[in-house]
């Protein structure tokens, strides 16, 4: 988990609106992601750590607003904990390595694993891959 003192780096580092969704687990307004629309080829990463969360090819188009995948690239990479700061009950998700958080799965998505994991694209950074 980040500590105080790299807490800290991160707010100099991000910017407000990343460190907003990042650590105080804010949500970017729908279909304004920089990332909503990308596809080239390549690894999602958290965009406080690194840490490779999702692979280009399991993402897909929800219709949601965000980025959506149907499984993630790195089953150690995220850890998903109960949500219940809204009326309707959801799973959040959050970096494995740093527990910034990262958006939330539902179980509405594409097979083969029905889940759809929907995540801010100011809480990711794209490394591309060919």
């Amino acid at each position: 988990m980040v500590d105080a003192m790299n807490d800290d780096e991160l707010r100099k580092r991000l910017t407000p609106e990343q460190y907003h969704v990042l650590r105080e687990k804010g949500t970017e307004p729908a279909f304004s992601g920089k990332l909503l629309h990308n596809k080239k080829k390549g690894v999602y990463v958290c965009g406080a750590c690194g840490n490779e969360l999702f692979s280009s090819d399991k993402k897909f188009d929800s219709g949601s607003g965000w980025p959506s995948f149907w499984d993630v690239a790195n089953p150690t990479g995220i850890n998903t904990k109960p949500d219940r700061s809204l009326v309707l009950k959801r799973t959040e998700l959050v970096c494995s390595r740093c527990g910034s958080h990262l958006g939330h799965v539902f179980d509405d998505g594409p097979k083969p694993t029905g889940k759809r994991y929907c995540v801010n694209s100011l809480s990711l950074a794209f490394e591309e891959r060919k």
